[in-house]
């Protein structure tokens, strides 16, 4: 293989495939603006429960925690979750998060 072309990246992401949040509505994963208290919590648990299931769990957490991804359910990991880890790994943040005033 000619190393100057780039390579083939479908198989980084063909485990996508394979998640079990497939088919269901993203809504489950992604908070609504202005969501908070038990309501957010009881999404962010359903949500976390179809992760828990997941082949592709491990997967998708690294994914999301490289990426720093900043918004819903990753691997099982809420925005906190992953910003908690991310912290105490000391990896700075490269994605601001705008907190509501």
């Amino acid at each position: 293989m000619n190393a100057l072309l780039p390579r083939p990246i479908a198989d980084e992401w063909d485990w996508q495939y394979e998640g079990a949040c497939r088919s269901m509505d993203p809504e489950m994963f992604f908070h609504p603006d202005g969501e908070r208290g038990p309501r957010r919590r009881n999404r962010e648990n359903a949500a976390k429960a179809v992760c828990a299931s997941c082949p592709v769990l491990k997967l998708c957490r690294d994914q999301a925690l490289a990426l720093q991804e900043p918004y819903g359910i990753w691997g099982g990991l809420s925005e906190d979750d992953r910003e908690a880890i991310l912290n105490r790994r000391g990896v700075a943040r490269l994605t601001p998060v705008i907190q509501a005033s």
